[in-house]
């Protein structure tokens, strides 16, 4: 698409040079947020002002235990009562959507990136990002690893550990790496 600048390609799921000025904005903003957030408990005074202009729209019924750690924090929705314990780190060049009433253990991380397959292109400051969605009244475990393009659906309880490279339907358990489904809940 003509006029795209490289943080819209980047959105929209094109290429898009990572090294660009703009990108580079991007992540030097986060960064500092989040460097600042090392140092925060939830309950500082000035905790809410850092995750909100961290992440836009961050709803005040939801909760991150610092540390925290994303690559621009402008990709990521969080919906409403969402606890992300310690140590989340979302790598979000692709949207990352989670949903309401939504709890993520410790050390899990949502990565949205994809460099190219062939070695060659890889030299080049280029790849993509791919959304990741976490639907409503879902639960992942600690150390749960999230791959671009997923969505995990409403109701799910993803077992620590795991390694989610698929879509996972609502109401499924899954684990293991790669996550498979173990059993369908609330049925």
């Amino acid at each position: 698409m003509a006029g795209m600048n490289e943080l819209d390609k980047m959105r929209s799921g094109q290429c898009y040079d990572y090294a660009a000025p703009a990108v580079d904005a991007s992540l030097q903003h986060a960064r500092g947020l989040c460097a600042r957030l090392q140092t925060m408990t939830v309950q500082d005074a000035d905790y809410r002002d850092v995750m909100e202009d961290l992440i836009p729209g961050f709803p005040k019924s939801s909760e991150i235990m610092p540390p925290f750690h994303c690559d621009h924090g402008s990709g990521i929705i969080i919906g409403e009562h969402v606890f992300i314990n310690y140590n989340c780190t979302m790598l979000d060049e692709g949207p990352i959507k989670i949903g309401n009433h939504v709890l993520i253990g410790p050390n899990c991380s949502f990565y949205t990136p994809q460099h190219p397959k062939d070695y060659m292109e890889r030299r080049n400051p280029t790849e993509t990002g791919h959304p990741i969605t976490v639907g409503d009244d879902t639960w992942l475990g600690g150390n749960v690893t999230v791959c671009p393009g997923v969505t995990i659906g409403s109701r799910c309880i993803i077992a620590a550990g795991s390694v989610v490279v698929g879509d996972i339907p609502d109401d499924c358990m899954a684990a293991g790496n790669p996550a498979v489904v173990k059993r369908r809940l609330n049925g």
